[in-house]
């Protein structure tokens, strides 16, 4: 299979606010403001940048971009690139401490075409945070920039970096990151490079503990934040054992990605397999981002994947291959073993554990069914990365179901099927098509506005008014097509359990009159009236409706669980 790029992190200056203990980029830490004048005289300028992501986009146009530092907000142009590899069709993430951003920051990233933002933060005790990113209130300031991203409709990740200082904290801060509604909470593990390769790392036996931690946290938060470890390949083996049928191990495979889909810019236009790893493929001042990808010896090798020692007699070879950045620091060959991994081959017999390739991220792009115009256009806000399995998902979900073409429906159908199915979580889906609101008011996506007008009369203002207001609790200023679906089927949920308590266990007519006896308002006694005319009138049933609400009612309910209020009935 061609190696293509998926993921590329942009160190886009050395310049910093902050000085933390571990980073892997020497960093120069005198600016304290927003846009400063950064970037400096050995760094990419603009122009250059510009012509950067043009020529990354004729390679992949849907690439992943990570824009940091230093502090990319230190970047005099960080919204002028952010539009400009947004309006090429990549997914901008920005990569920061979060110590800049306040309400007009976030509102200009949003603007600018910035999907994700992924914050910094390393302990529930502000004193530890602190000593760790290298200045008092650096804890407080980044807790305020979280909130003024979800103010703004901002998605946000946090990043945990572990240390022996903030080993035992890990639950508590995967804990704190849903409260702050983070769609991914990543635990990084320290790579002693840079700044940081002096730091007494945790323990490999700990580090094997953390990976089991984080798995099962994933567990718990399924469905609402996807909880994952960063530069740790070994986390699929660690996920393999205490479950072989893991959506992490059939969905996320190929392990260690650095320089198969995965590379970093420095600030001076090096690009290297990864951050941690200073080895450069050739500078973007002398040749193109394709002629280095396809040419460089050192991502060649990389691709190759002949592994020396441990890691090249492992079970776990393909899914894992060891993290190539910590062996070329301890040993200066990035083929060696990766020291940091307490597992000894042959506890499976030896024979290599492959997956099957239409089920892996990263599987090629290929048709076998007619795909209309509109149902390209969607697919094509899916990041690279994963479009080859959602074309295989999506179309074997058609051939199921009988279908020659596939549409924008038959795509949402397949994407429920997934997610009921696999119970697995796609953050980038999430945070992918949200199209920003550019003032304080909520705003409607047209598909969305357009199921709603579909709506019966005497129902569309109380989903207006429902909608409105879950939006504005969750942070969101824009209401999508799959934010409508989530609450409704929150509502049907509610429904059941409301059913339930009746004494009934079915969908039955009568539901709505024993409802009815209960109820004081003549208004909502008029909507029953209403719904059960419409009912009644209706010459075609909506079976997905129907479908669902069935499932929901042969599901055990938690009756005293209702997330919705009374009045919203």
């Amino acid at each position: 299979m061609k190696s293509i790029p998926h993921v590329i992190s942009w160190n886009l200056t050395k310049g910093c606010n902050l000085l933390c203990t571990h980073c892997y980029l020497p960093t120069n830490n005198t600016q304290t403001t927003l846009n400063q004048n950064i970037p400096s005289s050995d760094e990419l300028d603009t122009d250059a940048a510009y012509k950067i992501i043009d020529d990354i986009a004729e390679i992949n146009p849907n690439i992943i971009l990570i824009l940091t530092g230093g502090e990319p907000l230190l970047r005099r142009d960080i919204f002028d690139l952010s539009r400009h590899a947004s309006g090429k069709g990549m997914m901008v993430l920005l990569g920061t401490n979060a110590c800049l951003i306040n309400d007009d920051v976030a509102k200009r990233l949003r603007d600018s075409g910035v999907s994700g933002i992924g914050i910094s933060f390393d302990s529930m005790r502000p004193d530890v945070h602190d000593s760790i990113r290298g200045l008092k209130g650096s804890w407080e300031k980044a807790i305020e920039g979280m909130r003024a991203c979800k103010r703004n409709g901002l998605e946000i990740q946090i990043q945990t970096t572990v240390f022996k200082k903030n080993y035992d904290e890990i639950p508590d801060v995967v804990a704190f990151a849903n409260e702050m509604g983070a769609k991914v909470f990543n635990l990084f593990f320290l790579v002693c490079t840079g700044r940081g390769q002096d730091i007494t790392d945790i323990t490999s036996k700990q580090y094997e503990d953390a990976l089991k931690q984080i798995y099962k946290l994933n567990k718990q938060y399924e469905g609402t934040m996807l909880v994952s470890a960063k530069c740790a390949p070994h986390y699929r083996r660690i996920a393999y054992e205490m479950d072989p049928e893991s959506a992490l191990v059939k969905y996320y495979s190929g392990g260690c990605p650095a320089g198969t889909n995965y590379c970093r810019i420095t600030p001076e236009g090096n690009v290297t397999p990864c951050p941690y790893m200073d080895t450069s493929c050739g500078n973007l001042r002398e040749k193109s981002f394709g002629e280095i990808w396809r040419d460089s010896s050192i991502l060649q090798e990389l691709r190759e994947s002949n592994l020396k020692g441990r890691c090249g007699e492992c079970e776990f070879e393909s899914m894992c291959k060891g993290c190539r950045a910590r062996a070329y620091a301890t040993t200066g060959d990035q083929m060696a073993e990766d020291s940091w991994c307490e597992y000894e081959p042959g506890k499976y017999g030896g024979k290599k554990i492959m997956l099957k390739a239409e089920n892996t991220f990263g599987l090629e792009k290929g048709f076998e069914l007619s795909w209309s115009e509109d149902a390209k256009k969607r697919l094509n806000k899916v990041p690279s990365f994963g479009r080859g399995m959602v074309i295989k998902r999506v179309e074997q979900y058609a051939k199921e179901k009988g279908y020659s073409e596939i549409t924008p429906d038959i795509m949402k159908e397949a994407k429920e099927k997934m997610a009921v199915d696999k119970k697995m979580m796609f953050p980038f889906l999430s945070m992918m098509g949200k199209k920003k609101a550019t003032n304080g008011k909520i705003e409607w996506e047209t598909e969305a506005l357009e199921r709603v007008k579909n709506a019966p009369d005497f129902v569309r203002p109380g989903i207006y008014k429902l909608m409105e207001k879950r939006a504005k609790e969750r942070g969101y200023n824009v209401i999508t097509s799959e934010f409508l679906s989530e609450i409704r089927d929150e509502s049907m949920k509610f429904a059941s359990r409301r059913i339930k308590k009746l004494g009934l266990d079915e969908l039955r007519i009568e539901a709505f009159d024993m409802a009815k006896l209960k109820l004081k308002s003549k208004k909502k006694k008029e909507v029953i009236d209403n719904i059960k005319g419409f009912l009644n009138d209706r010459t075609e049933k909506n079976t997905e409706i129907i479908t669902k609400f069935k499932k929901y009612l042969s599901q055990e309910v938690n009756t005293s669980d209702d997330s919705l209020k009374d009045n919203e009935y």
